[in-house]
């Protein structure tokens, strides 16, 4: 059932108040126009006009700078729970990608002998900053899932990951230049093709980090106006 008036101007209004992932942000919304349509549609079951049921049920459904912190809480924490999933899945895969790579490129086993005495602990160190990644978004993923309701400030976890991608992601990037370089850049080794394709899917792989990085940073640079009010009363 379609409806024009107080409710599409409602809706919209917070539509353009709301900032997060086009998906859980058109699910909220459509979540939102479907309580108000039913309350205005009952109202209009008990005698009311259309114009006047809409204003009611907007009215009790709340104005929009009193429930928007609500469903902004809800796309911060759906942004952080696509971050760590890209996380939980990507840097792991990465770096058994990379280490298959070092392995099978190159084929000479007299090309390792050339490699400085520090390439085998910095390709180790690189591991475990990957694996630990890895390990701190998949701790965050059951807790921005099941772990919610034990959780006071889910905002801090998804502003953690952001933080954790711009620390570990440039640590990355410089552990795999001082590699790159170590190795002296075997015979063929940039133009094979299992080179070029790992590192497409890297490349790939970090520009998502980043720009989910940085969209969850965006989303909780404040708290939410509800979390606060609740401290506040708490104290």
């Amino acid at each position: 059932m379609t409806s024009a008036g107080v409710i599409d101007d409602y809706v919209t209004g917070l539509s353009h108040t709301l900032r997060g992932p086009r998906g859980p942000k058109l699910d909220m919304i459509t979540e939102a126009r479907d309580s108000l349509l039913d309350t205005a549609e009952a109202l209009e079951g008990e005698g009311l006009d259309r114009a006047e049921a809409e204003r009611i049920a907007v009215e009790e459904f709340g104005p929009i700078d009193e429930i928007a912190p609500g469903y902004q809480e809800g796309l911060s924490i759906s942004a952080g729970r696509r971050l760590a999933f890209l996380l939980f899945l990507s840097v792991p895969l990465t770096s058994l990608m990379w280490s298959v790579i070092w392995r099978v490129i190159p084929s000479d086993p007299t090309a390792y002998a050339t490699w400085p005495v520090w390439f085998v602990p910095v390709a180790r160190g690189l591991d475990i900053l990957q694996l630990s990644g890895g390990a701190l978004s998949g701790i965050a993923l059951v807790a921005l899932g099941r772990g919610l309701r034990r959780i006071r400030r889910p905002r801090l976890v998804t502003r953690s990951l952001a933080v954790l991608v711009y620390v570990t992601l440039p640590a990355t990037l410089a552990l795999s230049t001082a590699l790159a370089y170590g190795s002296d850049h075997p015979e063929g080794f940039s133009t094979h093709p299992l080179f070029i394709g790992v590192m497409l899917l890297s490349s790939t792989s970090w520009l998502l980090q980043l720009y989910c990085a940085t969209r969850c940073m965006r989303l909780t640079r404040r708290e939410p106006v509800t979390t606060r009010l609740k401290d506040a009363v708490t104290a």
